[in-house]
């Protein structure tokens, strides 16, 4: 057959307790910010290699991972016994271009609000653009990557496999993206906090403003028992005007999981769904069915609210 005989290519060496995609077939990643990730990736024209990472990736071959200010650190199984030390640097974003893209956070409520919520809001790169950086990576040099494997090609499989499970951390923590550009999850909420404190947009501990004359109007509790619970005049031109929030269920998201659990689901989930479904409920009594409410949510309300019940 010549000197280019075919051969069986050598099998990765099985890992116990590796880190496995949780995508089993089609893309990987399941949030916008993800698939911007992979979607620039796949853009550098890195080749089957990128294929090749990706079957490692969900084959578990990644035994760790960590993301540190800048850098990715990763071990990756391949044919030989000893695993290969995969190292993924991204330069971070300089202290100046960090506080520039943070005022331009903190001028939009929304984009803390998402960030509290552990989202990362869709015009995210807009702040980023106006402090004239980029939080991704836009061409393949901006990513310095290197493999203990003898494989000469960069990307080699073993660092693919990384760049796809940094995908799906990504999806679990958005501040990842942060923390690889130089800032953590604390120091990016807390300079947000700061700003709109300064800019008196944030929250405060002051005590409301005193309403002239308003002791003087309000009559006394024991004049008034007689026509207590009887609607006043005031109340009849008053109105509800009912809206699903553009944050769903964000004060849930930062308080995090619940101590207790109800059987095998954790209490902060079941009242996720319900909040859901009672929020949706508002809308339908108020404008008939919200936009965007399918079957499917029917099903999710109605099984959130059994379980509520059942609570009860």
């Amino acid at each position: 057959m010549g000197y280019w005989q075919f051969y069986e290519p050598a099998r990765p060496i099985e890992v116990k307790g590796g880190l496995k995609a949780r995508s089993k077939r089609g893309k990987i990643g399941q949030t916008w910010w993800s698939e911007r990730w992979i979607g620039l990736l796949e853009s550098f024209n890195m080749g089957a290699r990128l294929t090749r990472g990706r079957a490692y990736a969900r084959k578990g071959q990644v035994i760790s991972l960590d993301v540190e200010k800048g850098m990715v650190r990763a071990r990756v199984q391949g044919t030989r016994s000893e695993p290969y030390q995969v190292r993924i640097r991204l330069k971070p974003i300089s202290e100046k271009e960090w506080k520039a893209a943070e005022k331009a956070m903190a001028s939009r409520a929304v984009f803390a609000a998402r960030l509290l919520s552990g989202e990362m809001p869709q015009e995210i790169e807009e702040a980023f653009v106006e402090a004239g950086v980029s939080l991704f990576p836009q061409k393949k040099k901006e990513l310095d990557t290197e493999c203990s494997c003898p494989d000469w090609a960069n990307p080699c499989k073993h660092i693919a496999a990384v760049y796809y499970l940094l995908a799906e951390s990504f999806d679990l923590d958005p501040f990842l993206i942060f923390k690889l550009r130089g800032r953590t999850r604390e120091e990016t909420l807390e300079a947000l906090r700061e700003l709109r404190a300064s800019s008196g947009e944030g929250e405060t501990d002051a005590a409301p403003a005193a309403v002239p004359g308003l002791k003087d109007s309000v009559p006394a509790l024991e004049d008034c028992l007689d026509s207590y619970w009887l609607m006043g005049h005031s109340l009849e031109s008053l109105t509800f005007k009912p809206a699903l929030p553009e944050v769903e269920n964000a004060v849930l998201k930062r308080l995090g999981e619940a101590p207790f659990s109800v059987g095998k689901e954790n209490m902060a989930s079941l009242l996720e769904k319900a909040y859901r479904r009672a929020g949706r409920a508002a809308c339908k009594k108020a404008y008939g069915e919200p936009e965007g409410f399918s079957e499917g949510n029917r099903e999710e309300s109605e099984e959130a609210g059994t379980r509520e019940q059942d609570f009860d």
